[in-house]
């Protein structure tokens, strides 16, 4: 069916699924680019912050302290999250960096005044019963501090998070943009490195900037104000679990049994208690 004849909730799931497999394809291009993860992190968000512009012209340029606040936690998110696939394995990468709801859920009743209840116990512990599955069997020093520095990445993630639910939604764009202006400054000293652009490191890169971060963002604030939330995060989890798939695809690498194992348990934990949780909310509003 063409996008135009779709139903509004249609092309909202459709924008947001086309939005997880951008973002999927992360894991892919970090991997095959032959530059370091502070080079890549830095030439991305050249082009991601210049597909903010011409996308959302104005709204990117507002500011307030929480805006500034919220691009260091998306400044800590990207350049963590490139360095441990560099590291470790991409599907450790990208499973960990997903444990960034558990943190959330930890810090909410301190920073926000929320009950710890039941099913985020639940979830906190299967969560961190899967994050150690990681941990299990042979692992180089390299996939270990790989795997810390993605697990700082969620934390980074879960700040994130939080700074957006406390910030206006008018900022959230900005947050992005000045996110991907910091990342740029934070990295500058290795643009200058004795770096070696290839035409190929260079058209992965900007494909990185432009459709992984710049269009697959747009894509999914169209699509988040036409489906329920709860559709958008379970759609979403497609991104962790098509990200591994297409590097052991176009890279050959392949995730251990255990990650695997670690990773079903931290995807399911994270989506039952969306979908428990939003059908409370449902049943709620509809009293």
């Amino acid at each position: 069916m063409p996008f135009k004849l779709m139903s509004e909730h249609r092309k909202g799931t459709a924008m947001i699924l086309f939005a997880a497999l951008l973002w999927s394809s992360g894991g892919l291009f970090i991997k095959l680019i032959q530059l370091n993860a502070f080079q890549i992190a830095g030439i991305r968000s050249i082009f991601a912050a210049a597909t903010f512009i011409v996308i959302f012209r104005k709204e990117v340029f507002y500011y307030s302290w929480f805006t500034l606040l919220n691009g260091v936690f998306y400044a800590g998110i990207l350049i963590l999250f490139v360095m441990a696939t560099k590291e470790t394995t991409a599907a450790n990468a990208i499973f960990l960096q997903y444990t960034a709801p558990i943190y959330v859920l930890l810090l909410e009743p301190l920073l926000l005044k929320t009950k710890l209840r039941l099913m985020n116990v639940l979830t906190i512990f299967f969560c961190f019963l899967g994050m150690t599955l990681f941990f299990v069997g042979k692992l180089s020093p390299g996939n270990f501090h790989g795997n810390l520095i993605a697990i700082a990445s969620g934390v980074a993630f879960a700040g994130f998070l939080l700074g957006m639910k406390k910030n206006e939604p008018k900022f959230q764009v900005a947050s992005i943009f000045w996110g991907n202006l910091l990342i740029v400054l934070i990295c500058s000293f290795s643009l200058f490195d004795h770096m070696r652009l290839t035409a190929g490191d260079l058209s992965m890169t900007a494909f990185l900037g432009v459709f992984q971060i710049g269009i697959a963002y747009a894509a999914c604030t169209y699509g988040l104000k036409r489906v329920e939330a709860i559709e958008a995060s379970l759609i979403s989890m497609l991104e962790p679990v098509l990200n591994p798939v297409w590097v052991f695809i176009g890279y050959g690498e392949s995730p251990s049994f255990f990650a695997i194992i670690g990773g079903i348990i931290i995807m399911a934990a994270i989506g039952v208690r969306t979908v428990i949780v939003e059908r409370a909310k449902a049943s709620i509003q509809r009293i």
